[in-house]
């Protein structure tokens, strides 16, 4: 039996004679997520990919042969050593012909639970060391706060381990308004594993000691039942227009702590003069705001008489940097916050993502772990994460980011190891035109999604059950020590033995390498680890007592974390790293970029798409919300992921007065469209789902009815075939996914999913490949 981490937690996977035979959660864990129990029969599914492939087409005509294929051609198995050439081939041909900046590598995806074979940073060191990359900056999950937050109260990225704990919270708040909701679901998961989750126990336990929560959302079940919220319907996307209507509330109220403003903010007249109207003649009052967001003026009057009497935690969810305009509810939190005058004190102020993963609010001893040095990229060329459509549409053409303008590469290689682009872009039939533009792409994975499906070389990975690691989690107090469970499936093999043997073809083996094999770089990643924690006063035990015990757990810290609390003890001695030192509520530095969809504090910007439009062509909104049965799309196929399923498709939630009105029923399988694509999901008919809101979980496996044809139906229920590729501002080029709208009809004769099909392989001789069958 060994003890291995994962992105849902920490698992005990029992074997025998070489074979998985149960797994069970770690002992430790108080709330452990089912997710994890379903790995094992995955291992050598069908849908595993056995040996490295290459597409049809691309092996029998070279680069850029029939791309339009992508997606919908055989593959031909081959061996590694075929396949290692063949990539280094290609590398060199492009690098030669086009220099490195034709090489893309976003290679998205979340960070591996283990510390080495991070598929990321593995292939971004095996690229610099060959000469380097275009590389992607910022997430999918909150580009617009990562770029907004800067000029606002500091870095976003520094922020997040340090939340204000949800002890504190318990302890000290009165009120908690979590603006996008408080989803315990999605904190099954977190950056780099989990040892207990805590989300679901501390928001209960906050609730019974007398902490009011708000949900303010779409969704009434974007909070546990068990807490008993009140639940403020909001428009989708309106959210910016509440919290404004609120600052109006709190200035007239005289609820603003203006001492707090004069001390620690800058701009706030600025700001005021905006929700006043003495800027643009327009006041945002609760009768200007009770229109755009579908409630009440006299609920938003009582929200903010509520949030200016009492110890208020804001909570800004990460999906409302996900529309069009994502930056401004982030802005316009922290604004809301500063005006109340609580930020810095125990259990009050505002924080970000509570529940959006386990480890927000974790009070824990923050120890720098060592990670895998990635080298240096000389390539200059980089795109926003979310703009890679833009970028293969687009070459040489220019694009806004920061206050900078930047030229689109001109990319001839999608190099991708970790993460599903075809699970975290929008508008994938955009993106499937897109990605007919590179000669040649090429993926690491373990299992035939449709990223593997789309490329022209697969190279088959191990997964975290069949390699050694350790599970050192950069934002939760638990350490294991991640032994190999089970051997390699077939051909699979690590990242990094994959791209050694790319490098030793290259020329460039010493360089990635440096002498090491895994369990040399794993030896090197500990000790570095443990003299960083030595100097803190943590004492790590040796690697081989760690995997004598199996898992350690850092020593607790004495003190309750509040966010930024030395800015707020001394800002003098301690200032923010703004421009000014202090929060900017009005940024100069913003307002000097001239953005139209990004002024110098915080806006109303009305979406391109929401309900709030005169000529709406499609009256539902869609919200692609996390899934509950995975993270992200990974174990997609397994078990626990396919049982939540509707007749094979993903569920689609709708209020019982927008069903009615098509007349469907529970359990209908309803063609769900826009300009932009169409997929097949359920029908699940529910009250805690505001009208005119339809909500589909991302994750489905992309499956399109016609695989050769771009816009072809999904068939499984993937919503980005509806989203819009639409960036949230110049400022961020963020994705803009919640700003959707759709209109659903019942579907008859819906064909069967295939999406954990393999594609068609064509098996070559070789002793190699008849050696794996023995």
């Amino acid at each position: 039996m060994t003890l291995t981490s994962t992105h849902w937690g920490a698992y005990r996977i029992h074997t025998n004679d070489g074979k998985i035979t149960k797994i069970t959660p770690f002992e430790g864990d108080s709330d452990p997520s089912p997710i994890g129990l379903s790995m094992g029969p995955l291992l050598d599914d069908k849908s595993r990919i056995t040996a490295p492939m290459v597409r049809r087409s691309w092996l029998e005509n070279g680069p850029g042969a029939a791309p339009e294929k992508r997606g919908s051609d055989a593959f031909v198995a081959i061996g590694w050593g075929e396949a290692e050439k063949l990539v280094a081939d290609e590398l060199t041909r492009v690098i030669g012909q086009k220099g490195n900046e034709a090489i893309y590598a976003g290679s998205y995806g979340w960070a591996s639970a283990g510390r080495f074979h991070h598929a990321q940073s593995q292939i971004h060191r095996f690229l610099n060391a060959i000469g380097g990359y275009t590389k992607s900056v910022n997430t999918y999950s909150f580009a617009a706060a990562e770029v907004v937050m800067p000029h606002i109260l500091g870095n976003y990225m520094e922020m997040m381990p340090q939340q204000t704990s949800w002890q504190s919270i318990c302890d000290n708040a009165e009120l908690f308004v979590a603006f996008g909701g408080l989803a315990v679901k999605n904190s099954q998961i977190s950056n780099g594993g989990t040892g207990d989750h805590i989300q679901d126990r501390f928001i209960k336990r906050a609730a019974a000691r007398g902490v009011e929560f708000v949900n303010v959302s779409p969704r009434r079940s974007d909070i546990s039942d068990d807490i008993k919220a009140h639940w403020v319907p909001i428009r989708p996307n309106s959210d910016v227009a509440l919290m404004l209507a609120i600052a109006h509330e709190l200035i007239i109220n005289q609820h603003v702590d203006m001492p707090f403003i004069s001390r620690y903010t800058i701009g706030f007249e600025r700001f005021s003069d905006y929700v006043m109207g003495t800027s643009d003649g327009v006041a945002k009052d609760v009768e200007w705001a009770a229109d755009l967001c579908g409630i009440a003026a006299d609920d938003i009057r009582d929200l903010a008489d509520k949030m200016g009497r009492k110890r208020v935690m804001i909570s800004l969810g990460w999906s409302l940097s996900r529309q069009h305009h994502g930056e401004q509810p982030f802005f316009a939190g922290v604004t809301l916050a500063a005006m109340l005058g609580q930020m810095g004190n125990a259990g009050t102020g505002v924080g970000f993502g509570y529940a959006a993963a386990n480890s927000v609010g974790n009070n824990i001893n923050l120890l720098p772990h060592m990670a895998l040095p990635q080298g240096g990229n000389p390539v200059e060329s980089f795109i926003p994460v979310a703009r890679v459509s833009d970028m293969l549409l687009n070459p040489g053409a220019e694009f806004d980011y920061d206050g900078g303008r930047y030229t689109y590469p001109d990319i001839d290689i999608v190099y991708w190891a970790g993460g599903n682009p075809f699970h975290h872009h929008q508008d994938l039939n955009r993106m499937r035109r897109a990605w007919q533009k590179p000669a040649t792409v090429i993926v690491h994975d373990w299992c035939w999604n449709a990223a593997a499906k789309h490329a022209d070389i697969v190279l088959p990975v191990t997964t975290m059950l069949e390699r050694d690691d350790i599970g050192l989690m950069p934002r939760d107090p638990y350490i294991f020590a991640m032994d190999r469970a089970v051997e390699p499936n077939a051909l699979a093999r690590n990242d990094y033995d994959i791209l050694a043997g790319i490098a030793a073809h290259m020329g460039a083996a010493e360089d990635f390498t440096q002498g090491r094999d895994s369990e040399g770089w794993i030896q090197w990643i500990w000790d570095h680890s443990s003299t960083r924690a030595k100097a803190l006063g943590v004492d790590l035990p040796r690697l081989d007592a760690l995997r004598q015990m199996g898992w350690y757990k850092i020593p607790d810290r004495p003190d309750q974390q509040i966010l930024q609390h030395a800015f707020f003890t001394d800002p003098d001695a301690n200032p923010l790293s703004t421009p000014s030192g202090k929060i900017e509520l009005y940024s100069e530095t913003m307002a000097g970029f001239g953005y139209d969809d990004c002024p110098g504090h915080a806006a109303w910007r009305e979406p391109q798409e929401w309900l709030g439009n005169k000529d709406i062509s499609y009256p539902l909104h869609l919200l692609s919300n996390q899934p509950k049965t995975k993270l992200h799309s990974q174990l997609d196929h397994s078990e626990h992921s396919r049982a939540a399923r509707i007749n094979g498709r993903e569920p689609v939630e709708m209020h019982p007065i927008d069903a009615a009105a098509r007349g469907l029923a529970d359990g209908d399988i309803v063609r769900v469209f826009n300009d932009r694509g169409a997929c097949l999901a359920g029908v699940t008919i529910t009250d805690a789902i505001a009208a005119g809101v339809v909500m589909i979980s991302t994750g489905a496996w992309y499956d399109p009815a016609d695989p050769a044809k771009i816009g072809s139906l999904c068939k499984h229920g993937n919503p980005n075939v509806l989203a819009p590729d639409l960036p949230t501002s110049k400022l961020a080029q963020g994705p803009g996914a919640h700003s959707c709208l759709v209109e659903i009809e019942r579907y008859a004769d819906a064909p069967p999913v295939t999406a954990h099909e393999p594609p068609i392989i064509i098996q070559r001789g070789g002793a190699e490949l008849r050696a794996r069958d023995k």
